[in-house]
């Protein structure tokens, strides 16, 4: 009797003791809530303050996100009719222009990071034609979506993890907006590479991605991040390629 008591002990010792059950990812929205409550409690047990919680708590299921996550065409184009969708040529055109009106932000980074203008500047434009368009979707949801689907929900769990850093920090908010995967700003940064990389550009002790001046100084830190080389070219081959890749 003393044993089976001792057995019945060590079981509910070790039931009380276990960790909750992780939260399980799905391909449609049905299971969306369970997971967001499971997501939450492991969250909460990794450090993320009651800030980021409560913006996981006000996330829904993004249909419009995944969807697009299901129907990425541009992959299917070759590079000339990528770039002939997307404008290129008023893209270089424009970027011009804007070369020469940010003449002293361009020097500044360049001598900063020692990346050029060029670069920066194509990114800027094929990302959201120069800040013109950096999505409506809104962040956290988008980003939680993907972290709970299971096309690849360990790369959008650290996404989702940064993200609700970022808002437990004040750097971004749970009403913020962008692409439908959860990229920020002018040059589209998701939330673990504005943790990674994020730079303050203007000077006033911020960093915020929808700023043209922190948008390009963080993507010029991204750049030399991934290894950029001042000097160095940029075409397939040379040293600085890729950089560009990353």
């Amino acid at each position: 009797m003393l044993a089976r008591k001792l057995g019945l002990a060590v079981v509910t010792l070790c039931f009380l003791s276990a960790p909750a059950l992780a939260a399980k990812c799905g391909s449609t929205g049905a299971g969306y809530e369970a997971w967001k409550r499971a997501f939450m409690s492991e969250a909460k047990a990794n450090g993320v303050k009651q800030r980021g919680l409560s913006a996981l708590a006000g996330t829904k299921y993004s249909t419009g996100t995944i969807r697009a996550d299901r129907s990425q065409k541009s992959f299917k184009l070759s590079l000339g009719a990528f770039m002939a969708k997307r404008g290129a040529g008023g893209i270089v055109a424009r970027g011009r222009s804007l070369k020469r009106s940010n003449a002293a932000l361009f020097a500044s980074l360049e001598k900063r990071y020692g990346v050029p203008p060029g670069p920066l500047l194509a990114i800027w434009g094929m990302e959201t034609g120069f800040g013109g368009f950096t999505g409506s979707q809104n962040t956290i949801s988008a980003v939680a979506t993907l972290a709970y689907d299971c096309r690849r929900s360990g790369y959008f769990t650290e996404q989702l993890y940064a993200a609700l850093k970022l808002i437990d920090r004040g750097s971004l908010s749970a009403a913020s907006r962008g692409a439908m995967h959860g990229e920020v700003g002018q040059t589209q940064f998701l939330p673990k590479n504005i943790l990674l990389y994020g730079a303050d550009g203007d000077g006033n002790g911020s960093v915020n991605l929808n700023s043209k001046a922190d948008a390009l100084a963080s993507t010029a830190k991204f750049l030399r991040g991934h290894g950029w080389s001042a000097g160095g070219g940029y075409q397939p081959g040379q040293a600085n390629f890729g950089a560009i890749q990353g």
